[in-house]
Parts: C-alpha cells; sequence; structure tokens
C-alpha cells in the first residue's frame, strides 16, 4: 500500500453523463508524454485500479486524466462522482511506449484516436517534441455523438499557436454533424476522404502514424494503411505505424 501515491480531487469535469475529466493535486510526477499510469481508489477492503493517460503535459500540473464511465463496471462510475478534495490513489511510475521518444521523425505526424484514446495525444500536442520533429501534425479524432468531441478549447488553443502546421479531422458515427466526416477512420483511410479533409497524403516515406483506442479501431486502421504500403513500427525493422489499444 505505502508504493502507492496520494492525489487530491481539485476538479471533476463531466463533459456528458458518460465523460469525465479529473484534475488532481499531487506530487511531481516523472512521465513521459504518451504515458498513462494507473487510478486507484479502496473499495471494500481492496485496492481496484485501472489505467489512465495523462492529459497534462510532462512538468506541467495539476495532473489531469480523461476517462468514461464504463457502465457496471467496478472503478469509472466511482471515478466519475468524486468531489474535490477526495482522494484518489496513483500508482507511482508511468507506463506505456506511445512515446515519441519510440517514433521516427518524418514530415508528418497522425495522432489517430477514438474516444477517450484521444488523451495521450493531447499530452504529446502539449509538448515542444512534436513540434521540433514534425511539420505537420494531424489530430484525427472519432466519437459516436458530436458532445463526445471534447477537449475543444485546448485544441482550438494550439491551433491558433501552430497555425497550419497543426490540422484536426473529427469522425461522428451515429449522427450528422457539421464538420465532421461520417463513419469509420479506415474506411476513410480506403477512400481518401480523411487525407482530403486533412489536406495530406499519408505514404511510407514523409508520415509517421500513432494510434490508440478501441482495438476493433486499431486493428482495422492498421489493416487499412498495410494496404497502403505502411508497416509497424518496431525497433529493430523501423515503419509507419505505432499502435496501442486503450483498454
Amino acid at each position: 500500500m505505502s508504493a502507492w501515491l496520494e492525489g487530491r480531487v481539485i476538479e471533476n469535469r463531466h463533459w456528458t453523463p458518460a465523460l469525465f475529466s479529473l484534475r488532481l493535486a499531487g506530487p511531481p510526477f516523472a512521465f513521459e508524454a504518451g504515458q498513462f499510469v494507473k487510478l486507484a481508489l479502496d473499495l471494500d477492503g481492496e485496492r481496484v485500479a485501472r489505467p489512465f493517460s495523462f492529459v497534462n503535459a510532462p512538468g506541467e500540473l495539476p495532473l489531469e486524466f480523461y476517462g468514461v464511465v464504463v457502465p457496471g463496471g467496478p472503478l469509472s462510475p466511482r471515478l466519475a462522482c468524486l468531489q474535490p478534495g477526495d482522494s484518489v490513489w496513483l500508482s507511482p511510475k508511468a507506463s506505456g511506449f506511445l512515446v515519441l521518444s519510440e517514433v521516427p521523425p518524418a514530415e508528418d505526424l497522425w495522432l489517430l484516436a477514438t474516444g477517450t484514446g484521444i488523451a495521450p495525444f493531447l499530452s504529446i500536442l502539449r509538448t515542444a517534441t512534436a513540434w521540433s520533429r514534425y511539420a505537420r501534425v494531424i489530430l484525427v479524432h472519432a466519437v459516436r455523438r458530436a458532445n463526445e468531441l471534447v477537449y475543444r478549447d485546448l485544441i482550438d488553443a494550439l491551433a491558433r499557436r501552430h497555425g497550419e502546421r497543426l490540422r484536426t479531422v473529427a469522425f461522428v458515427s451515429r449522427e450528422e454533424a457539421g464538420g465532421a466526416l461520417a463513419g469509420r477512420i479506415p474506411a476513410a483511410i480506403a477512400d481518401g476522404r480523411l487525407e482530403a479533409a486533412a489536406g495530406c497524403l499519408i505514404a511510407p516515406e514523409r508520415s509517421q502514424l500513432m494510434l490508440c483506442g478501441n482495438p476493433d479501431m486499431v486493428k482495422d486502421t492498421t489493416a487499412a494503411l498495410i494496404a497502403r504500403g505502411l508497416r509497424k513500427h518496431r525497433r529493430r525493422t523501423p515503419g509507419q505505424i505505432s499502435v496501442e489499444n486503450f483498454w
């Protein structure tokens, strides 16, 4: 128990009934943008923990995490109900390899997310590394309904700061939404709609892509990219596709 770190809730923002962001005061925490940590509560005599990616950049406070309520889940409904001053436990060490130190340089960096998978990319976008290594960054966020397109104020502020170097594309799959593409990311790669919306081509010689979200998106998008001549990135066999399933 003593290895865990204690954080205290500063704010619990509810974007929708199911989506929330926790902002926590706590000790300084060393991590690389894109990594995650386990958040935990003591429930019925047991410490129940689940991984959450940092939304804040390294060195920034407060710590911030973006989550979704899993119906019937043991932890997320209780995290969503926390109030300012409540305690949350954090595992003492960050984990994860969806980080820019593992991704080769390129002309364009594509960040493809579904749902809460956008969290690590928001952290990455807030670092200097993303902008020193890539000429353009394309943030793609796919959700079911338009009100799930969260963190728009932050994304708009980043767009004002970086201008045409940051391009954003939204997908909404279950209703019509102005300014958003319909359907799923893999189909839009296959038919060219994603590149048209972003104003950038996806090609092995110019692109690096990071994928984070539900396993079906990651699997199907990876397949669509492989069909375009790209390959998974590994340390021993460099490629263009870096992935993380977000559950």
